[in-house]
């Protein structure tokens, strides 16, 4: 889910949420021994933004709108962001996200929206039931196999599935005799998936997956839409060094819940060991303005996590914020510029057994240079960056 403050504050304010739930560090006077583990923390961009059909419905039901015309908004709306699925061609945009990780050889990767859009046959009676079953795009498979045809040979050791949701999509309206003959339930599955690079010195241990009880659940035309999120962690093994790798992405619409979340997640997945936190967290450390309906600052969640969560940020341990922003590019990600990568919410953290921070010795951000898009289409890998570290001291 995308981080853009315009359509985040927005969606916010239409949707009304009720929530219930509630700078540069020290220069490094030497590298640790030990063997280096490099991470990345990976948004691929779903393809679309979700949200359209949702602000749909509820715009013509704020309008007083039958519930026909309610149905027929939300479908029209999923029609248009299903189509832009296909211009934002996944497939395009894997041989670039491979290049990125064939280049950096990551040892493990933190992926999120990594979705999965399936179809089936219109079911006007089931609005919002997740039941199509015929795949469309596995974000997931596509970048596997551009990877294996690298020779890169990554595994997914934890794969969470979070948001469910489905909608009917078709142009015009059954009501009055015009809709689309291309009419369908189309369905969305997100996942967040943690890679790891095969022929790597690591090995995989104990893994765990949640999904968070403080979510974002939107009603619309009738049905209820969950938007899940989640975290998961896998514990690592290399040689006799044992961490935990965590991987997650933070609510975007709003600051309260994706607060909600970080304090949940930093509760879960305490662990005795030296940790690794990538995400995606929606929360830009440099912004102190706070969404309508919120009640803390969009930073709110980054300081959690680098405040009583004990976590350093990672990057700021190599370059300047400046040289880090990650997000982000229009809905389209054709952008012929890259000016609008313009704040960082993409995000590695780092907390050793002793509760310091780790040490960086190579780190970049991938995927925010024009040269980075691909030459026939002019689609950049995601509508974000991607964070690369090289970390010591596990």
């Amino acid at each position: 889910m995308r981080s853009r403050q315009v359509r985040t504050f927005a969606v916010a304010a239409t949707i009304g949420l009720v929530i219930t739930a509630v700078a540069a560090g020290p220069a490094q006077a030497k590298t640790p021994p030990g063997k280096p583990v490099t991470v990345m923390s990976r948004n691929i961009y779903l393809g679309a933004d979700i949200n359209r059909p949702v602000t749909a419905a509820l715009t013509a039901q704020a309008q007083g709108k039958t519930g026909p015309e309610i149905l027929v908004a939300l479908a029209n709306a999923t029609h248009v962001t299903r189509d832009i699925v296909d211009r934002t061609n996944f497939p395009v945009r894997a041989d670039l996200l491979a290049d990125e990780i064939a280049r950096t050889e990551p040892d493990l990767i933190g992926l999120q929206e990594v979705a999965l859009w399936r179809s089936g046959g219109l079911q006007l009676n089931q609005v919002g039931v997740p039941n199509a079953t015929t795949v469309d795009y596995d974000f997931l498979q596509i970048l596997l196999d551009a990877l294996a045809e690298r020779g890169e040979r990554y595994r997914a050791v934890s794969v969470g599935n979070r948001a469910d949701v489905e909608a009917p999509s078709f142009t015009g309206s059954p009501f009055n005799g015009t809709m689309s003959a291309d009419a369908k339930d189309v369905r969305l599955t997100m996942r967040d998936v943690v890679l790891m690079h095969v022929k790597g010195s690591l090995t995989a241990g104990s893994t765990g997956d949640r999904v968070y009880a403080h979510n974002l659940v939107v009603t619309a035309a009738g049905a209820s839409f969950r938007f899940d999120r989640g975290y998961q962690w896998v514990d690592v093994r290399s040689g006799a060094t044992r961490f935990r790798f965590v991987n997650t992405h933070l609510e975007a619409f709003s600051s309260d819940l994706a607060l909600a979340q970080a304090s949940e997640l930093l509760t879960a997945t305490a662990s005795d060991r030296s940790t690794v936190l990538v995400c995606d967290c929606n929360s830009d450390p440099l912004n102190s303005s706070v969404k309508p309906n919120d009640h803390v600052p969009h930073k709110a969640p980054y300081e959690l996590i680098t405040g009583p969560g004990g976590f350093t940020d990672e990057w700021l341990r190599w370059a300047p914020a400046a040289r880090g922003w990650t997000s982000g590019l229009s809905e389209l990600v054709d952008d012929p510029t890259a000016a609008d990568f313009d704040h960082r919410i993409d995000m590695v953290f780092g907390r050793t057994a002793a509760g310091g921070p780790l040490a960086v010795d190579r780190g970049e951000v991938t995927g925010t240079d024009v040269a980075d898009r691909d030459p026939a289409t002019g689609l950049w890998p995601s509508d974000h960056g991607g964070v690369v570290l090289r970390l010591r001291g596990l």
